[in-house]
């Protein structure tokens, strides 16, 4: 049996998850965090900071600072909840808009190219493994945390 941990190094490099930037678009340089943060927004009508935080497995300090530095950017703003003013709202602006869709696109032909090499039944087969992967990873207590010494 391969290396799955070499599978995952070579697909992890092949999206380039480990660029420090994911892409350049309308003059904003945009991290790959920043680029899932815009893309889990742009999913939900005016999640709030902790709704995202938790489903990108980020403490809320950490994400914060990366809200931040999207807000400073002009992509993103952040409103007080009407029914909570404790808790704040994520929306994104018009350029914030326009490059979450961009990034889409994107990604959308990307995964179009690469699908285009394989046989529909290929294609079939990865998205059913993957989503089968999704669910194990989710049984996981290690998913989304950082790795520790046993």
């Amino acid at each position: 049996m391969q290396n799955k941990r070499e599978l995952f190094q070579v697909m992890t490099r092949r999206f380039g998850l480990l660029n420090k930037n994911c892409c350049s678009i309308g003059g904003h340089d945009i991290s790959v965090a920043q680029s899932h943060i815009l893309y889990e927004i742009d999913q939900r009508d005016h999640p709030s900071m902790q709704q995202i935080a938790d489903i990108l497995g980020t403490d809320i300090t950490t994400f914060s600072r990366q809200a931040q530095n999207l807000i400073k950017m002009g992509l993103l703003t952040k409103q007080a909840d009407p029914n909570d003013r404790r808790v704040s709202l994520l929306i994104l602006t018009s350029d914030g808009q326009y490059i979450a869709n961009t990034i889409n696109q994107q990604m959308n032909s990307y995964l179009d190219e690469v699908f285009s090499y394989l046989t529909p039944f290929e294609q079939q087969t990865i998205i059913h493994s993957i989503q089968l992967l999704n669910e194990a990873m989710a049984k996981s207590d290690r998913c989304c945390s950082p790795i520790r010494e046993e």
